[in-house]
């Protein structure tokens, strides 16, 4: 399931970079810059877009192997973004 979401989730920021971004980022900062980024120039939407989600999947399958992330990705606002969707800045370690 989540290789399709992943795919579903590219052809949507293709057609429509903010949407992307607020399937990852929910509705702050980073849509907002998206927003503005695809108003001034369609392609730097699409590179913001594609780096947030990037930073997303990175982070989520950092997190899902049982490692973190010891700095913050540069020029991402959102934390659900920063910690791959593993919550608002709190990460439970995993017991062995």
């Amino acid at each position: 399931m989540g290789a399709v979401s992943a795919v579903l989730l590219i052809l949507i920021t293709i057609l429509f970079p903010p949407i992307g971004v607020w399937a990852v980022a929910g509705c702050g900062a980073d849509l907002f810059i998206n927003i503005c980024l695809t108003i001034l120039g369609y392609i730097p939407g699409h590179i913001h877009a594609f780096y947030l989600e990037y930073v997303y999947y990175d982070r989520r399958e950092q997190a899902r192997e049982g490692r973190y992330a010891a700095r913050r990705a540069p020029g991402v606002y959102s934390d659900r973004v920063q910690t791959g969707g593993q919550g608002y800045g709190t990460i439970v370690q995993p017991t062995h």
